[in-house]
């Protein structure tokens, strides 16, 4: 049976969202679900509005354009908008000024209503007019005084093409969306000026000064035929000498951390230094301090 594709749900979605104001109140200022549709009921035959399961032979809405024939599926192509009125950015926005500006979007061949076959609306809600892209009609019943309808090509269907854009554009347009900012970019330019800041330099030799810069940042040190090597003190020199020095450095720091920087002896003197004899003799052990009092008699002795 006939369904209703994403696409133009999602587009269905988009218009409620901003054009129902009071969604928890059905009144005739604002667009209400049920009056947005994009399947025909059940007693309706041929047209963007049934899928290939309700089309008649002969249907416009398939062979007038091989877009629509190479797109037939069971999908409907085809949105219907009903009666509203919004105010935003100080003015009224009503399913007539709705119209016509998709109209003129379409008239001026804006790129994102390229998949847009026909709209069929009143201006002024007396008249019915058709904007019809083949060329084919010009006008429609009398049922359109109170809805606008739009036919999608239904290749753009088929392929499930995002349609929100041009909704989208419109609804930023009257002021219910707010327009995203761009971002700031630096300009960007394909041509060098010829000003370098410095009456004796042009731009081949700042050309040739970054080209140096760049030579010298990618070579290993000391390599031999680059030209004009950095100036004594410019940081690129000093950086230069750091990378030098480096090895050096490397081999101090190793040879400091396997040295050991502990003198036992000096350690034992200092403390002993600072201890008196009685200290020093309440410290030792009886048998040692025994043993330490027969040596030092054998060696008066001696």
């Amino acid at each position: 049976m006939t369904r209703a594709p994403e696409n133009l749900l999602a587009v269905r979605n988009l218009l409620l969202n901003y054009l129902n104001v009071d969604k928890n109140t059905v009144r005739s200022a604002d667009l209400e679900p049920g009056e947005v549709g994009i399947v025909g009921d059940a007693n309706h035959r041929g047209g963007y509005h049934c899928g290939s399961d309700r089309v008649v032979p002969d249907d416009y809405s398939v062979v007038e354009s091989a877009r629509d024939s190479s797109g037939l599926t069971l999908d409907a192509s085809a949105l219907d908008v009903g009666m509203f009125s919004v105010g935003s950015a100080g003015a009224t926005h009503n399913l007539r000024s709705f119209s016509t500006w998709f109209v003129a979007q379409c008239q001026a061949g804006a790129a994102d209503t390229k998949d847009i076959r026909e709209i069929i609306y009143s201006p002024d809600g007396r008249t019915v007019k058709r904007w019809d892209r083949l060329g084919r009609r010009t006008t429609g019943d009398s049922s359109h005084l109170i809805h606008t309808h739009f036919s999608f090509f239904r290749d753009s269907t088929k392929a499930n093409r995002d349609q929100t854009p041009l909704f989208r554009r419109y609804l930023t347009a009257i002021g219910l969306i707010a327009p995203v900012n761009p971002e700031i970019d630096m300009e960007q330019t394909d041509k060098l000026t010829n000003d370098t800041g410095n009456t004796n330099r042009t731009v081949g030799n700042v050309l040739a000064d970054l080209e140096n810069l760049r030579n010298w940042l990618i070579s290993p040190v000391d390599t031999t035929g680059l030209v004009n090597p950095p100036q004594p003190g410019s940081p690129l020199q000093q950086l230069l000498t750091m990378l030098k020095a480096w090895p050096a450095l490397v081999a101090q720091v190793g040879a400091l951390s396997n040295k050991d920087f502990t003198d036992e002896q000096q350690i034992i003197t200092g403390v002993l230094a600072g201890l008196p004899a009685e200290k020093i003799a309440a410290a030792i052990p009886p048998q040692v301090a025994k043993d330490v009092a027969d040596e030092l008699s054998r060696r008066l002795i001696a």
